[in-house]
């Protein structure tokens, strides 16, 4: 491989301009050699801004060039899987925003073209990357927790739906509603935190009351773009609860409008020893000491918010080039789409669900 890895970027609307453009454009070690999206005028556009060779519409063009290494794929979720696939089979390495696919079965081809491929395959787990993540994982792993044996986690927003009418609110493309967008990312941060432990079961309910609702006072009411008269068929409420099978348990909530005092973003865990609250990117600890009861307040780096995505996109660069021990492995991705899956089955049926 040549000394900068070169970097084809697919779908380049809103996430990949907010969130990634930046730190692959400033990382040197990164060369950003085409964009790629279905609207060509877009793609054109991000290319003549960063001095960027190529802009084109179909990213099948791109997949037998030998000046391209790896693959950064921000577009429709439903998409994720099959570029994913054909990049894998073409040789590149992949970085793909989450969620990894719709469904447990295409997280699985995903998954299986990585490990045939030989080439690293790695999904956005951004909050994995967040200082107050990173402190109270090593403080979970030097024993400090005890046994965490239930927590919740959610991401609630008074209003704040994205791209109202287009494909985040179109299930064939987006494969639901906050439950897929926003739990792909407290559930795992949880479960990371936790240990990994194996679900067992799920029970899932969602809910949608504001499909007609115009109100917005979230800035990620900007992503995505907004169609009039489009199509709602996705939720904008989902709740659930996952059994694990060394016995923990974890409670979940996550919508795009409910009716609730702030948006907030959050993972608390309980264990023997301490418990633990991250809300948005803070942190605070509840334990004991000197026979007293004591929260503990950590002191955390300035770097979060976005540039916790920059962070991950820094170690699937270190992975590549420098064979840095990966994080985040597909399994992880394979995993997580079979529990959003079950969460959606469950709540269409009334039941729980065994994995």
């Amino acid at each position: 491989m040549t000394q900068k890895l070169r970097v084809a970027a697919v779908g380049v609307g809103n996430i990949f301009q907010s969130l990634h453009a930046k730190p692959l454009m400033e990382h040197p070690e990164v060369e950003l050699v085409a964009v790629c999206d279905t609207n060509l005028e877009r793609a054109q556009a991000v290319a003549k801004e960063h001095g960027i060779a190529t802009a084109c519409a179909d990213y099948k063009e791109l997949l037998g060039r030998d000046d391209i290494d790896a693959f950064d794929i921000c577009t429709p979720n439903l998409y994720h899987s099959l570029i994913a696939v054909d990049a894998l089979n073409a040789g590149k390495h992949v970085f793909c925003e989450k969620p990894d696919a719709v469904s447990p079965e295409e997280a699985k081809r995903m998954a299986d073209a990585a490990e045939k491929s030989g080439k690293l395959l790695m999904t956005m787990r951004n909050n994995r990357f967040m200082p107050s993540s990173k402190c109270l994982k090593q403080y979970i792993d030097e024993g400090s927790m005890g046994d965490i044996y239930t927590g919740r986690c959610g991401w609630v927003r008074r209003r704040g739906i994205p791209g109202k009418g287009g494909w985040f609110t179109t299930k064939e493309l987006s494969g639901g509603g906050p439950l897929i967008d926003l739990g792909v990312h407290m559930i795992d941060l949880a479960v990371w935190l936790m240990g990994n432990p194996k679900p067992v079961t799920v029970t899932g309910a969602t809910y949608t009351k504001f499909a007609n609702n115009e109100l917005s006072d979230s800035i990620h009411s900007s992503f995505g773009e907004k169609q009039e008269d489009g199509t709602f068929d996705v939720e904008d409420l989902a709740t659930g609860f996952i059994r694990f099978d060394n016995g923990a348990t974890l409670q979940l909530e996550f919508s795009w409008a409910s009716n609730i005092g702030e948006e907030m973003k959050f993972v608390e865990l309980r264990g023997t020893k301490s418990g633990a609250f991250i809300k948005n990117s803070e942190l605070q600890i509840f334990s004991e000491a000197a026979g007293e009861l004591v929260d503990i307040h950590p002191v955390l780096g300035k770097r979060g918010g976005y540039s916790a995505h920059g962070a991950h996109l820094d170690h699937f660069v270190d992975c590549v080039l420098h064979g840095a021990e990966p994080i985040i492995v597909p399994q992880h991705g394979v995993d997580m789409i079979k529990i959003l899956s079950a969460l959606y089955r469950s709540a269409e049926t009334g039941r729980e669900v065994v994995l």
